[in-house]
């Protein structure tokens, strides 16, 4: 299991998410402007120090050992009323392939559950995105169905799996 954890992401992040507007897969698969925009990661850390005040959004950098940015561990809709929150979450180019996005959202997911005291964890990710489908399955998000054309980037629509894991579900880590 790789080494990582996840702390709160701030502006000492930045630089390592600069990075990450580049990669084409995380602009394809993500909300990040296309084209790239180097204003983007300010506006966004700004956006998400704003829901973090008022309870509705967090962010996390995911960190190695010697804290080396390695991905992003989102909540981008919490809905405290409901014990609700939708995640995601994004790795770094070179750190595909290692079990990182695995780790990255199992522990995304204990948060959710232990500390935001969510009862529903959603995800929507694009259908084109196996890696990260596999991801959440590992996790235990089950499938719950597809919202077709039901993302616009660049003109194009895609269609998104919805999937959710409930604070009841069994751990898939102890199953």
């Amino acid at each position: 299991m790789p080494q990582l954890r996840l702390e709160r992401f701030t502006a000492e992040h930045l630089d390592g998410m600069k990075a990450m507007i580049f990669d084409p897969d995380v602009r394809r698969f993500t909300g990040f402007p296309e084209p790239p925009d180097l204003g983007f990661p300010r506006r966004w850390l700004d956006s998400y120090a704003a829901g973090r005040v008022d309870g509705t959004r967090e962010a996390f950098a995911a960190v190695d050992p010697d804290g080396r940015l390695l991905g992003l561990g989102l909540a981008p809709v919490i809905v405290p009323a409901a014990r609700e929150a939708e995640l995601g979450y994004v790795v770094v180019p070179d750190a595909r392939g290692a079990g990182i996005g695995t780790e990255l959202l199992r522990q995304l997911t204990r948060w959710g559950f232990d500390r935001l005291g969510a009862v529903r964890l959603t995800l929507q990710i694009d259908a084109a995105n196996g890696a990260s489908l596999e991801v959440a399955r590992r996790c235990g998000y089950v499938r719950e169905g597809v919202k077709r054309n039901a993302y616009v980037k660049r003109g194009l629509r895609a269609d998104m799996v919805q999937l959710a894991r409930l604070a009841s579900d069994p751990d898939p880590d102890e199953v």
